[in-house]
């Protein structure tokens, strides 16, 4: 029997990646292994996003090599492999093969030279998520956008609106198969449908809101100046979609904002957020920055802080500038000392944990509808519509009174608040 796992590495949509790649390879006759000791194949989806992430890859990939046994096949895919294809072949030797973004029809086509015994009748997979609360949809590919620090466009491409027939296909899949939120991802979530003519990601919400079940909708990264009135009614009169916004600035100050080749001010960045949170007053807001960007001054920092401190944000996500060939920021004069770009990450991050404690203060005692992830021994795993899967804190259900399964929805009470966690009891 052939069989396969793939190691996931980096962001949603290389878990959207991985999902159809496993798909393909179960159509085709083979196996997925619960363990990459049982796979005949082992498959590693990589990110070269930033340093942090290409070094994580670069690790997992030595640590298979290293446990790799003669009969297996190990192949590297993805971002990584795209962007370092010369180098990592001279030196992971051991890897058998590696393919680039989202090269299916070839990673395929290297795989089925591994097959043996017969081919099972086709396999109704929905994706890596099938058993899980949650799953992913790429909606697009690629992207326009020509942010100064980004490698996103060199590997991934311009951008590709998956059509709105096979999203919503997607959407229906997944639904019956009983996963409970749709998270809608791409680089650029807000430019959705530009290249298809007229449509948008809010004829979509529509869409996929009136479909039947029980289920939420979140979206993921959207860009400030792409959102506009019709796309905040979408949200807003949309009851299925989560009241909870994705939307990385990456820096607050004019000057640093032009050099990173953003697309809005400081000024329309702050009307946009008023402006949502008019419209939908229990929106949860998270963000990201970058610190330590090229040249950014203790000043332009400490403004950085101050606006956190303004906007109060509920999520905030940070990350240390990393200088990445093929970019324009790449040749950007004044680089940060890395211990300086520490210094200021844990500082925003300080100033941010104080915020999301009281933030999550003001919950205890309210009552929330909750999404249950997990379930470990008699404590829920949960999530309210203002968290995320594997970026946000989570609600705890202690001692619970009755049975609970993965993928109910149930109503609590919250009785304590963390800097990012929350803990409840039933209703």
């Amino acid at each position: 029997m052939s069989t396969f796992y793939i190691h996931t590495l980096g962001c949603p949509k290389n878990t959207v990646d991985s999902d159809v790649l496993k798909k393909k390879l179960t159509e085709a006759g083979f196996y997925p292994a619960s363990t990459p000791e049982e796979a005949s194949l082992v498959l590693i989806n990589t990110c070269g996003f930033i340093d942090a992430a290409k070094e994580e890859s670069v690790e997992e990939i030595l640590s298979y090599v290293e446990k790799k046994s003669p009969e297996q096949k190990l192949i590297v895919f993805g971002c990584l492999a795209k962007r370092y294809l010369k180098e990592l072949k001279k030196e992971l030797p051991e890897v058998d093969a590696f393919f680039g973004v989202e090269d299916f029809k070839n990673i395929l086509q290297y795989c089925k030279r591994f097959l043996n015994g017969r081919k099972p009748e086709r396999v109704d997979f929905v994706g890596a998520n099938d058993l899980s609360s949650y799953a992913y949809i790429k909606i697009a590919e690629g992207c326009n956008r020509r942010c100064s620090f980004c490698v996103i466009p060199s590997i991934r491409g311009r951008l590709r609106s998956l059509s709105q027939k096979e999203i919503i296909k997607r959407a229906k899949e997944l639904i019956i198969k009983g996963v409970k939120e749709i998270i809608l991802v791409a680089q650029d979530i807000t430019s959705y449908g530009k290249d298809l003519g007229g449509y948008s990601l809010s004829n979509l919400l529509y869409e996929l809101n009136s479909l039947d079940g029980d289920f939420w909708i979140r979206l993921l990264y959207l860009f400030p100046d792409s959102i506009n009135e019709g796309l905040i009614d979408a949200i807003k009169n949309n009851p299925r979609v989560c009241h909870y916004i994705d939307m990385p600035l990456q820096h607050s100050e004019d000057r640093i904002l032009k050099l990173m080749n953003r697309p809005c001010s400081k000024r329309q960045i702050q009307e946009t957020i008023k402006t949502i949170r008019q419209e939908i007053p229990d929106i949860v807001l998270r963000t990201a920055f970058i610190v330590g960007f090229p040249s950014e001054t203790e000043q332009e920092f400490e403004a950085l802080l101050n606006f956190i401190k303004e906007v109060q944000f509920d999520r905030v996500g940070a990350f240390l500038y990393s200088q990445e060939e093929g970019t324009p920021a790449f040749d950007l004069k004044d680089q940060i000392p890395d211990e300086l770009k520490k210094d200021r990450y844990h500082r925003l991050m300080s100033i941010q944990a104080g915020i999301s404690l009281e933030k999550n203060l003001r919950l205890v005692g309210k009552r929330l509808r909750v999404l249950v992830d997990e379930i470990d021994q008699d404590v829920a795993l949960c999530r309210y519509y203002g968290q995320a899967p594997e970026i946000d804190g989570l609600v705890f259900i202690k001692g619970l009174r009755r049975p609970l399964m993965k993928g109910d929805f149930v109503d609590v009470t919250i009785t304590r608040a963390y800097d990012y966690d929350l803990e409840a009891e039933l209703n």
